[in-house]
């Protein structure tokens, strides 16, 4: 079956002269959750991550190793996949014998990413019209839902010591101006949240800030009638978006830094036709990054929440449900237990709930076609996470309902004991993602096998659920400070057969003058999956004194039934 969309963006090529055009997941504001979803729309690929080029003969989807058994299942039918980073665009390009003339939208691209993609191999032609826009296609309707302040009592800083931080940084620097143009950023900053994207509570806004402490905010009117008559925000500027190059134009100085990392090519050239360009990372990245001890312990009480729904689902799911489920069911299921804390949102990312064959897609989703019957001898993989007031979980665990074969117990355990290396890492000696990355891999390697993704993810606090500067990755050589909050995520994925990811997220404390991984996550890990003869006498330890500590955090909201269930895994 033909992609019409396809065919009549091919047709929208002609009347403006291009050879192609790209589609990127990311929105306007580089949400991690886009709206509108431009990438699905055209291709029906659903992950988070990616961009699709549209050639008049050709189509490519290129996307990284977390999705490409998905990408190929959505769209595998009328795009060529390809894998980033081991691909891209001028891999390809390079070897045409002409240039060709590809189309983008300059609101949803920066020139880091674009040279990036491209270095030079094409000629890139940015249009004032968003050619999938163009297409007419029905979208739901955008709600002004106001952004909201948060407490000293959440946020454990206000916003002038935060402010005073940039301004210092500027001022270190020679800079006059900022754009933050990141809405996680401008959360944190400003300690405001939103209801503009559906997994996490991020207010679609932009803020630049100068080195005389004048603050302009660059949002629709219509969210920010509360907050304007906060005390605290006497001294902002509020200004709708429309109004940026009129306001960026009045500023005074020489230096206006941007963020390479979220400042489109629409927002850069309007602020170089006045200002001389200083390209760098936005500093509140890594200043919020750095969680302080409020944030922390805020964090801990969403997690023993997050961490009894779990444990009251898991326990329903492998011991008292006898009825044939689904993965559909099961996603209900937990989310019912989520609903029951009244400090509870919404999730923060799409549940994946994956048995069988669908737990070896990476970032599965379950749908009405995808949906099957959990079956005894499947290997379930839940991997999800909550919005509470306030703190961000996700965690993962797979679990069995029979007795699995020695293989999966095997792979699993050395699953579970880079899980395990990754928590006792001394940060003190190894502090790089990419150093703590090795050890969670090691087991696997042993035996020849390994996984496609990162190990761990940074973590916001009550914001997004995937937050940098800090990872642990093959790539990232970012040091893992004290207050950093990551995932913990070795995994191995047998294509058609079956998937395995343990998750807990992790924090960095400091206990005397040593830094080490301290768990948020407490919720049971599936003993029935382990080779115990793996395991070394500390890992086994770890593991008993694990769920001793889980049951101490999450008791009191058990029923009897689960607190034997849970004891009986000490």
């Amino acid at each position: 079956m033909k992609n019409n969309k396809i065919n009549i963006l091919r047709e929208l090529f002609k009347y403006n002269g291009l050879d192609g055009y790209i589609v990127p997941k990311n929105d306007c504001y580089f949400s991690e959750y886009a709206f509108p979803d431009r990438l699905k729309e055209i291709s029906n690929f659903s992950g988070s991550a990616g961009f699709a080029i549209i050639l008049l003969n050709k189509s490519y989807l290129f996307v990284d190793g977390r999705y490409t058994l998905q990408a190929k299942l959505q769209s595998g039918k009328q795009f060529s996949i390809f894998e980033i980073p081991n691909l891209y665009p001028h891999n390809i390009f390079y070897k045409f014998t002409k240039k060709l003339k590809i189309g983008f939208d300059p609101s949803l691209f920066t020139n880091l990413t674009l040279k990036k993609y491209f270095k030079n191999t094409c000629n890139l032609i940015p249009l004032n019209t968003n050619l999938i826009d163009a297409m007419n296609l029905n979208r739901k309707i955008v709600k002004n839902d106001p952004f909201y302040k948060l407490n000293f009592t959440v946020t454990g800083e206000k916003v002038i010591s935060k402010i005073s931080k940039i301004v210092k940084i500027l001022k270190r620097k020679n800079i006059d101006n900022i754009f933050i143009s990141a809405p996680e950023n401008v959360a944190w900053l400003l300690n405001i949240r939103g209801k503009d994207n559906p997994n996490s509570p991020i207010p679609n806004s932009r803020v630049i800030i100068t080195k005389n402490k004048k603050i302009y905010f660059f949002s629709n009117s219509k969210k920010i009638k509360k907050i304007r008559k906060d005390k605290e925000y006497k001294k902002v500027i509020f200004k709708e978006e429309k109004d940026f190059f009129s306001t960026m134009s009045s500023l005074k100085g020489k230096n206006f830094l941007i963020d390479m990392l979220s400042c489109s090519v629409f927002f850069e050239t309007l602020i170089n036709s006045k200002f001389n360009l200083v390209n760098d990372i936005d500093p509140c990245y890594f200043l919020k990054s750095i969680k302080n001890k409020i944030e922390i312990e805020n964090t801990k009480n969403a997690h023993k929440l997050d961490g009894a729904a779990l444990t009251k689902f898991l326990f329903w799911l492998k011991v008292k449900n006898k009825k044939k489920i689904t993965e559909l069911d099961a996603e209900k299921k937990l989310e019912m237990f989520r609903k029951k804390s009244r400090t509870y949102l919404y999730p923060s990312f799409n549940t994946i709930a994956g048995s069988g064959p669908n737990g070896a897609i990476i970032h599965y989703r379950a749908n009405k076609k995808s949906n099957r019957v959990i079956k005894k001898n499947d290997i379930f993989l839940c991997d999800s996470g909550g919005q509470y007031k306030y703190g961000t979980t996700d965690v993962t665990r797979t679990i069995c309902f029979t007795k699995p074969n020695n293989k999966i117990k095997n792979i699993y355990t050395r699953v579970l004991k880079g899980h395990i290396a990754v928590l006792n890492t001394n940060l003190n000696i190894i502090n790089k993602g990419h150093q703590i990355d090795r050890r969670a891999r090691y087991f696997l390697n042993q035996i020849n096998l390994d996984y496609s993704h990162g190990t761990g993810h940074g973590v916001g606090f009550f914001l997004n659920v995937h937050e940098g500067p800090q990872s642990i990755s093959k790539y990232n050589s970012i040091p893992i400070k004290e207050g950093m909050i990551l995932s913990n995520e070795p995994g191995y994925y047998k294509e058609n057969r079956f998937g395995i990811r343990i998750e807990n997220l992790v924090y960095v404390d400091k206990v005397g003058k040593k830094l080490k991984f301290k768990n948020f996550t407490f919720a049971p890990i599936d003993t029935d999956l382990i080779n115990f003869s793996l395991l070394s006498s500390k890992e086994k330890k770890y593991l008993s004194n694990y769920h001793l500590e889980t049951f101490s955090n999450i008791s009191k909201y058990l029923n009897n039934d689960e607190k034997k269930w849970l004891i009986g895994l000490i």
